[in-house]
């Protein structure tokens, strides 16, 4: 066995090696990613970054030439214009060149040359001017509380005699039209830190700094320090990274899992409606979704114990739990500008089961008492929602689903009644903590129950010869979402399902293609498929396309989180599939699963290549724990030890099932 591994893991370094050789990025000593640039240009590419009043997308680029540049398309949630739908926030795009404006001895900079660009929560360009003899670090990043985005310019002198430096005197302001705006006019603009002529001698720099900010044209300007800024951006990011901290053989996913937890956490905004986790990209903010916050990122949260995230998935919990009515009126899909507005354009999605999923499983693993009583009201409606809209063929009916028509959906999808019926399975688990009428509960698990068998006589299907699912009664191309019973413990047909998935039909060198015969992707199904590969066992398998799928997320040209979809929104960075990616290893290879307010279960699915995972930090349950797997011969060791001092020691064959009682 140990020659095997031995031989195994050598072949598998091979063919990582192999396919290193084609990435654009690499990974970085220090944490982050970086692109240490040599022919391979032009290149360009985009990210967003964000804070609690701002987000910034950097569209940037290196020439042939390795000149570098960047437009910044900076949007504030928060200011907002008439009429006041998702989209009506200020949003402004700056390409100023900064290097142009600057004379050193006199004249222009001249050529430059682009030597590497490093991502780590925040963006570096290294830089160097030969004809000046000197260097450039420009350093990218937004606040985490202001509405202001920050770049800090550090020029050094590397040659042998002093040079002279000219900073402009930047100070350029905008207003907009006062009659459009929700708060009136908004001004914004561009300022400089430095001005004048400086300088500097051989071996000495010279920093500066350009703040990008905008408020509402009655409010005092504001006084920032970009450096407590920037210190502040890489304490954000450290904290991010200290908590529930993968650790596998395999450093590509360690910090594709990482920095999914940046992406996952930094998009939520501080709105007059309370904290708001959003999409991004763009469009989506100060705003919440059934899909992307209730069902996607918010029964993570409690993992990572971010709680500025904690309170964003109660709070959007809370809006939702406003739309309740005695009349099981769906609830909106989403509520937008800071909770003033709704929409609903998709009519009902299959909301309810979204909302009673992620409320329930969130609950569980917050492991708060007094927070899971709050939302019993939000879940039993939700539970009953969906038992109202049961259909003939015993499976819950809806108008389209989270694809909002972009595909067809029939009257009633897998999706909606797969997360119905795990919402049900949570309930009973959380109604027992609570105290809740064991003739209820036990009316859940039945529903639970007929609700499966109707999922097996309804949506099971020989779909273009895979024994898997049709997605709705008439549907016979293979679809991605043919994963979600994989995700909620459906097993019945695994293995059709899983070929289906990996099948020519379906997956591409970017994940699965929304339907088969098409080009569309959205990274979403993906995701879920890669998590429910995982947790029917099929590790192998998962481990392979998992690897495939994180390098050229995390190492490719477009870099470095997962991403929403193509070819619509552009390949957007929306956040709350990076929550989607760190799931895969929290509920897939780990197979956690909350079975209480303080109890889980674990069925770990190391793959035979790995000699160890760990989770270190998790913040779950209402404690902090680590768990550690080992690989003893053909056994597991499993050792689970919270900082409360409980701790519990168990070996078991892979695939078997621990239950975890703190």
């Amino acid at each position: 066995m140990k020659k095997y591994i031995l031989l195994a893991s050598i072949l598998i370094f091979c063919t990582w090696n192999a396919e290193g050789q084609n990435n654009r990025w690499q990974l970085a000593e220090k944490g982050g990613i970086e692109w240490n640039i040599k022919g391979n240009v032009p290149h360009d590419d985009h990210i967003e970054m964000s804070g609690k009043k701002l987000s910034v997308v950097l569209r940037y680029e290196v020439d042939a030439h390795k000149n570098f540049s960047v437009n910044r398309s900076i949007v504030w949630p928060m200011l907002r214009f008439q009429p006041n739908k998702t989209r009506s926030h200020l949003n402004k795009q700056f390409a100023l060149d900064v290097r142009d404006l600057l004379l050193v001895n006199s004249q222009s900079l001249g050529q430059e040359t682009v030597d590497q660009i490093l991502l780590e929560g925040l963006m570096v360009v290294e830089s160097h001017f030969e004809k000046n003899n000197l260097r450039m670090t420009r350093t990218l990043y937004p606040s985490t509380t202001e509405a202001a985005y920050f770049e800090k310019y550090t020029i050094q002198n590397i040659g042998e005699k002093a040079i002279s430096v000219d900073l402009p005197d930047l100070d350029m302001s905008y207003i907009s039209d006062p009659t459009v705006g929700i708060y009136g006019g908004y001004t914004y603009g561009v300022k400089s830190s430095e001005k004048g002529y400086y300088t500097i001698e051989s071996g000495k720099d010279l920093t500066f700094y350009i703040t990008f900010s905008a408020r509402k044209i009655n409010e005092s300007e504001l006084t920032f320090n970009p450096e407590k800024e920037l210190i502040a951006r890489k304490e954000f990011v450290n904290n991010i990274w200290s908590n529930l901290v993968l650790e596998t053989p395999d450093n590509v996913l360690n910090r594709m899992f990482a920095f999914a937890k940046i992406r996952g956490s930094e998009s939520i905004y501080e709105t007059k409606g309370g904290l708001m986790h959003g999409p991004g990209g763009e469009a989506y903010y100060a705003a919440i979704w059934a899909n992307d916050q209730a069902e996607y990122i918010n029964p993570f949260f409690p993992y990572l114990g971010y709680e500025t995230g904690n309170k964003s998935a109660l709070n959007s919990f809370r809006h939702f739990a406003r739309f309740m009515n005695d009349e099981y009126k769906p609830i909106p899909s989403s509520i937008i500008a800071e909770g003033d507005g709704i929409w609903h354009g998709a009519k009902d999605r299959g909301d309810g089961a979204m909302i009673a999923y992620g409320a329930a499983r969130y609950a569980l693993a917050k492991g708060s008492k007094a927070e899971a009583e709050e939302l019993w009201a939000l879940i039993e409606w939700t539970l009953e929602y969906c038992k109202r809209k049961i259909n003939e063929n015993g499976v819950v009916a809806s108008d389209s689903d989270e694809l909002e028509n972009r595909f067809p959906a029939g009257k009633a999808n897998l999706c909606t009644s797969g997360l119905y019926y795990d919402a049900l399975i949570s309930a009973v688990y959380l109604g027992k903590d609570l105290g809740k009428p064991n003739n209820q509960l036990n009316e859940y698990k039945k529903e639970a129950e007929a609700l499966r068998k109707s999922i097996e006589k309804h949506f099971g299907y020989k779909v273009e010869g895979f024994d898997t699912y049709r997605y709705y009664e008439g549907n016979d191309i293979l679809r991605s979402w043919i994963c979600i019973p994989l995700t909620v413990g459906i097993f019945d047909r695994y293995q059709g399902t899983i070929d289906a998935l990996f099948s020519p039909r379906l997956w591409s060198d970017d994940g699965l293609l929304t339907q088969a015969g098409t080009e569309t992707f959205w990274d979403r199904s993906t995701l879920y498929a890669l998590r429910g590969v995982f947790a029917a066992g099929a590790t192998e398998k998962g481990l392979e396309y998992l690897e495939k799928y994180s390098q050229r997320r995390l190492l490719g040209e477009h870099v470095p989180y997962a991403i929403e979809a193509w070819p619509e929104g552009s390949q957007r960075y929306l956040s709350a599939e990076s929550g989607l990616y760190c799931r895969i290893f929290t509920e897939g290879i780990f197979g956690i699963r909350p079975t209480g307010l303080k109890s889980f279960e674990i069925t770990p699915h190391m793959p035979l290549m790995w000699n160890y995972m760990n989770l270190k930090s998790v913040k779950a349950f209402d404690e902090t724990f680590d768990i550690n797997i080992t690989r003893k011969e053909d056994e597991l060791e499993v050792i689970i030890k919270s900082k409360s001092g409980k701790a519990l020691s168990k070996r078991i064959k892979q695939g078997e099932t621990i239950q975890v009682k703190f």
